[in-house]
């Protein structure tokens, strides 16, 4: 039986366009969206316009109407919406990643702790079709111990706009790494099952959207220029968790080399490839059952709508109070990892996490 999700009243803080994709998939679900915020006259203009509802200027005036919120700021102003939120006990869905810094995550992650309301944050990658097999098979043990995870998130050329958030780090908190990386990361941990980390060492780059003459042939929102780009476009990481489970991590807005959505999952009795864009799994194995063979398997499935499903997902815990999807403190650690990724770079020298 469906949860009931229609008087889940829910509003938007960051009506940009992912926060006006969040409302199409509101829509869809039969999710009462009863207003958005957002400080931009323009947005609100735009949103009300659109679909028909209050707006605001503040947080205050939708909070005292919403059962929960889908946050889609830039990753600086994460904080002040969530907390407060979750200290009202709204539920909160809120983008990736958790904050622009560790200690800001840190205090996202304090709040939802002590809040009455379900926290999820969207790393909407897990509920793709292909990711959602190999985690099945995973579960019934036909891939063994999962051990590593290969993971790649590459563009060849696909900066956000230099000048816009995506490229400041005092609102950003980092490039592709904090951008991409996350959800690399995210997936990764998923898939070994959330291990403790021990160490992390890693190189992040700043190597073209700082040049003036960087060639691409197109770019979301091309921006101002170099002089507004202080952030990493590209990061080379290993991830060392307890009882030798590893993540080796690429990631990159841009690099010359072609593309790479990739994922190699590796188990003791067989292994997983994806792409995390294309609709493509492969499974593949060895047999000693007859004569000695090697197995690959190709999977075909339909391609989902991930951000759907994620709502549904959160929606459905709301309705049903069931919080297993609240993924809070494990965006604290996707988050300790892009922290130790960028000090590891930084200092030169691996990075420990262990306590």
């Amino acid at each position: 039986m469906t949860p009931d999700r229609s008087d889940i009243k829910t509003g938007i803080v960051g009506l940009g366009n992912i926060g006006q994709y969040h409302a199409e998939r509101l829509l869809e679900l039969e999710v009462p969206l009863i207003g958005g915020m957002d400080v931009s006259p323009e947005a609100r203009e735009r949103f009300e316009g659109r679909y028909g509802v209050d707006v605001y200027d503040n947080y205050e005036a939708l909070y005292e109407e919403a059962d929960a919120v889908i946050i889609t700021t830039p990753n600086k102003f994460h904080e002040q919406y969530a907390v407060a939120a979750l200290e009202a006990d709204l539920h909160v869905l809120l983008e990736k990643p958790l904050a622009h810094t560790l200690a800001s995550a840190e205090r996202i992650a304090a709040a939802a702790a002590g809040s009455a309301g379900v926290s999820m944050v969207g790393f909407n990658n897990r509920f793709a079709n292909t990711v959602q097999i190999v985690k099945n098979r995973i579960d019934r043990g036909e891939l063994g111990t999962v051990t590593h995870v290969e993971a790649n998130y590459v563009r060849r050329r696909g900066i956000p706009g230099r000048g816009s958030w995506f490229t400041r780090r005092s609102i950003a908190g980092g490039g592709a790494l904090i951008d991409l990386g996350v959800h690399a990361i995210d997936l990764s941990m998923y898939l070994l099952e959330h291990p403790p980390v021990a160490e992390v060492t890693g190189v992040s780059r700043g190597e073209f959207g700082s040049r003036d003459e960087y060639a691409y042939l197109d770019m979301w929102g091309t921006g101002s220029g170099s002089n507004e780009f202080d952030v990493d476009d590209s990061a080379s990481a290993f991830v060392r968790c307890l009882s030798n489970r590893s993540i080796s991590l690429e990631v990159a807005w841009a690099t010359n080399r072609p593309e790479n959505h990739e994922f190699v999952v590796r188990g003791t009795d067989a292994a997983a490839r994806f792409d995390l864009l294309e609709n493509e799994l492969t499974f593949h194995a060895a047999s000693s059952t007859g004569p000695d063979h090697l197995e690959d398997t190709s999977i075909t499935t339909r391609q989902n709508d991930t951000h759907t499903d994620e709502q549904v997902a959160f929606f459905d815990a709301i309705a049903t109070g069931d919080d297993r999807e609240n993924s809070v403190d494990e965006a604290l650690v996707v988050q300790r990892i892009v922290d130790a990724i960028y000090r590891s770079s930084d200092q030169e020298r691996t990075v420990s996490l262990s306590n």
